[in-house]
């Protein structure tokens, strides 16, 4: 499948919490969206590997998105290292998109900016020639996104760019909340975790309306790129009213 925006993360709910408004708005642009999990987030205090899968596609249920995948690498423990890379490089080239979100390079979970390593890694090796990959049995061709852009999550770090995603904020907490194990606050036997509170959650909306403040708008979602930025006309300008 020909994909338009990928977004790889190192859990499931990272997406959601982070880009999935994002996601949301490209697709109601008649793009080709997905997903790829890398890890069933496991070792997650709250919940399992199987309440976590539901979950999540509960939530691609909700968004509104092309595909969902998990990748199976072990939570906690993946490395930026070859075995991954070459995962993470089938991956790429099996969907082929001009676009990826990942993780943030430095973030509170370590996964996260190890995922982000990971994914901007692989992005690039994924358009060598000499890097061989198979899927179902066929030698894949090289590929290599356009961009690779990191989203912003539990730290603060000023973005590149900002995302009006005010048409879909309130499908993007009930993609959120779709994650019960992870975010429902009423009493079940399970231990409450710093995600887990209603603290959490609000801080997400705030972070949102923070954003979309910065443009003109009431909710945005932050990214930051390594790579130069260019656009080929000022109408791609969202005007920001101060």
């Amino acid at each position: 499948m020909k994909t338009d925006v990928l977004a790889i993360a190192a859990h499931p709910d990272d997406v959601e919490l982070s880009c999935s408004g994002t996601l949301m708005m490209e697709k109601r642009r008649g793009k080709v969206v997905g997903i790829i999990d890398l890890t069933a987030g496991e070792l997650g205090t709250r919940g399992t590997a199987h309440t976590r899968s539901a979950e999540a596609a509960e939530a691609l249920s909700i968004m509104g998105l092309d595909f969902r995948q998990n990748l199976g690498l072990p939570d906690g423990f993946f490395e930026n290292s070859r075995p991954y890379q070459l995962q993470v490089i089938q991956a790429i080239r099996q969907y082929r998109p001009e676009i990826i979100l990942t993780n943030a390079p430095s973030d509170r979970h370590p996964d996260h900016g190890r995922a982000a390593a990971l994914v901007r890694d692989a992005a690039f090796l994924s358009g060598l020639v000499k890097i061989e990959t198979q899927h179902l049995e066929a030698t894949q061709a090289p590929w290599r996104p356009k961009y690779v852009l990191h989203f912003i999550q539990d730290r603060y770090i000023q973005p590149h760019i900002v995302y009006d995603i005010s048409a879909v904020m309130a499908q993007k907490i009930s993609a959120i909340k779709a994650f019960k194990t992870q975010f429902d606050t009423s009493p079940d036997g399970e231990p409450q975790t710093y995600i887990s509170t209603p603290a959490f959650l609000q801080s997400v909306i705030d972070r949102a309306a923070m954003l979309g403040k910065t443009i003109g708008v009431p909710h945005a979602e932050g990214f930051l790129s390594e790579k130069m930025l260019g656009i080929n006309s000022f109408d791609a300008l969202v005007q920001n009213i101060t």
